[in-house]
């Protein structure tokens, strides 16, 4: 199958952000509960909104305690970095006229403040954030806005992401979904393909010659 549509989330499928990740939820939850979590302890927090997370965490009010979590994030920008051929081959599909889209978690703030994303960022199309639908991945919500703001249809639509919310959110919403394994590995998620590097991503979209 040949897909005109591709969409990506962005932690750990584009950029490669765990570790600022991770720091920064390690040294907010030390300043906000005086309490201390090893980095294992942290992966529950990847993939899903930072309010929600702070809910998780039992925080007052978790929009502020998000607010601080962000001004945290801050100091930890220089961490992220694209992961290797993530550069290339969106620039491949958008110069053979692909339709690009983000769907992701995080907020158009967060967005505008990657300067790992922003060397990609122009050449997407449509961003889908998590304060653009009612409901967030794993909902349906995010891919069925893309779908409605495009003209897109699920069948030449397909999905990359990293973890359980991007394929249940694919599942939803009737469009393909492809497991991006080169962040932490292969996972029991379910998938239609499983990619081992960033270019096999262009395998399965409409191209006239998929070498690069």
């Amino acid at each position: 199958m040949k897909y005109k549509h591709i969409l990506f989330d962005i932690d750990g499928t584009l950029v490669d952000n765990e570790s600022a990740v991770i720091n920064t939820w390690q040294q907010t939850i030390e300043e906000l509960f005086g309490k201390h979590f090893e980095k294992d302890e942290l992966n529950f927090v990847l993939g899903i909104p930072g309010v929600t997370t702070m809910e998780k965490l039992g925080a007052k009010n978790s929009e502020e305690a998000f607010d601080l979590w962000s001004k945290h994030f801050q100091e930890h920008r220089n961490e992220i970095t694209l992961f290797d051929g993530i550069d290339k081959v969106v620039q491949v599909l958008k110069q053979t006229n692909h339709s690009l889209g983000l769907i992701t978690s995080r907020t158009h703030d967060e967005l505008n403040n990657d300067d790992a994303l922003c060397q990609i960022f122009h050449l997407f199309d449509v961003a889908i954030c998590v304060t653009d639908t009612v409901n967030p991945k794993p909902s349906a919500d995010p891919i069925l806005a893309y779908l409605d703001r495009t003209g897109a249809t699920p069948a030449d639509t397909l999905y990359i992401g990293d973890s359980a919310y991007d394929s249940q959110c694919a599942i939803n919403s009737h469009v393909d979904f492809a497991l991006a394994t080169w962040s932490n590995g292969k996972k029991d998620i379910p998938c239609k393909y499983e990619l081992e590097k960033p270019f096999d991503i262009l395998n399965y979209s409409e191209m006239p010659n998929s070498s690069i």
